[in-house]
């Protein structure tokens, strides 16, 4: 019997690699004859870097960068040697969990760390570089990145701007000469989930400025700031790329990654699985097991369950979930490829000590699980 564990991260609670040691922990008590393959997962939010390390047998660096408020923070970032590959996860350097909700600041927030990490990566030969955006506290259309790899934003006297989104309302001239030229021989991959514009309605600033901490106000004037901005990087590069879909994604940093690294877009959960050889590892298994911290109508937005179900049904192989909370509309993913979802709570608690006690939660449902799936096959 084979069954494969692909789960994502639960949420301040346990990495995509806890997750799936916990479940298979709790299927190997009941079924020991069962082989497991573990394949952590992640969707291009906060975990892709580890989970990409964990299941390429990567090696994980530390960096110390300017956070974004510009206080230093300390930053991983993930390097696969044998393919000159780094995996750059923006939560790290420049995400919202790095801040206090008190501290939540989109008009001032900085993506300047996640350009010193694309840096390091250029200084190790990184050839390409992985991009993964969620989990961003920044609005800054990736001005604070591109600031870092050495783009000069000047405003009407030729000084340099102040740090974050608000302030490209007064660029008057970018200055691209000293643009870290290593650039133009990296292939970009920017994992993300959102398809969102830079501006407008449906923009970068209207859509996940509020999270970030903007009002109603501000949103309005940082959608106005980006589009200047957006202006004058089409003046330097003679292209226009602010409606492409996804340059709206973490507060314009796909619209960065997109006007300056060519970079090219694809969901999180496709790049994790395709480095972690998932599509493989479902060949011939009996079971796929994967999981979130929540499981509801928002993984149809190509969050991992969903992305490994696809992958499964291809293959014909049944697939559960195993999730922190069941939320509103879960039932929808029955239509896509999902065949049973659990919650893994044994009673009323509370977050704190569901997260607390996520890994032995996990074991017991994976036991439940296995226990019914060894009746249901006469084992």
């Amino acid at each position: 019997m084979k069954i494969v564990i692909a789960p994502d991260s639960f949420k301040d609670s346990l990495s995509a690699e806890g997750v799936a040691a916990a479940i298979a922990g709790g299927i190997a008590a009941v079924l020991p004859e069962a082989q497991l393959l573990c394949c952590p997962m992640a969707d291009g939010g906060e975990g892709t870097m580890q989970a990409i390390v964990a299941a390429c047998d990567g090696e994980q660096r530390t960096l110390s960068v300017r956070g974004p408020l510009g206080r230093e923070v300390s930053a991983d970032w993930g390097w696969l040697a044998g393919s000159r590959t780094a995996i750059i996860e923006m939560a790290q350097a420049s995400g919202l969990q790095l801040l206090e909700p008190s501290q939540r600041d989109a008009c001032r927030t900085s993506s300047y760390g996640t350009g010193q990490l694309i840096g390091a990566a250029l200084d190790a030969g990184a050839e390409r570089i992985i991009l993964a955006i969620g989990g961003s506290a920044t609005n800054d259309a990736g001005s604070g990145m591109l600031r870092a790899l050495g783009l000069r934003t000047l405003d009407a006297q030729g000084a340099a701007l102040e740090e974050g989104g608000l302030a490209l309302c007064n660029v008057s001239r970018l200055d691209a000469s000293g643009l870290d030229p290593r650039l133009a021989g990296v292939r970009v991959e920017v994992a993300a989930d959102v398809d969102n514009p830079l501006c407008g309605g449906n923009g970068a600033s209207a859509i996940f400025g509020p999270q970030k901490g903007a009002s109603p106000a501000q949103v309005e004037l940082l959608d106005h700031a980006l589009g200047h901005f957006a202006d004058h990087c089409a003046q330097l590069l003679g292209r226009d790329v602010r409606d492409f879909p996804g340059c709206g994604a973490a507060g314009g940093m796909g619209f960065a990654a997109k006007a300056f690294l060519d970079a090219q877009f694809r969901p999180g959960i496709d790049v994790v699985a395709e480095l972690a050889g998932l599509d493989h590892a479902v060949q011939g298994a009996d079971l796929v097991i994967t999981g979130e911290g929540r499981f509801d109508a928002q993984t149809l937005r190509g969050k991992t369950p969903f992305g490994v179900a696809r992958i499964a049904k291809r293959h014909g192989v049944p697939v559960l979930v195993l999730a922190g909370t069941l939320g509103e509309g879960y039932q929808a993913l029955y239509e896509h490829g999902i065949d049973a979802a659990f919650a893994i709570a044994s009673g009323p608690m509370s977050l704190q000590q569901a997260c607390a006690n996520a890994g032995e939660l996990l074991a017991a449902r994976a036991g439940d699980i296995a226990r019914l799936w060894r009746v249901a096959r006469g084992v």
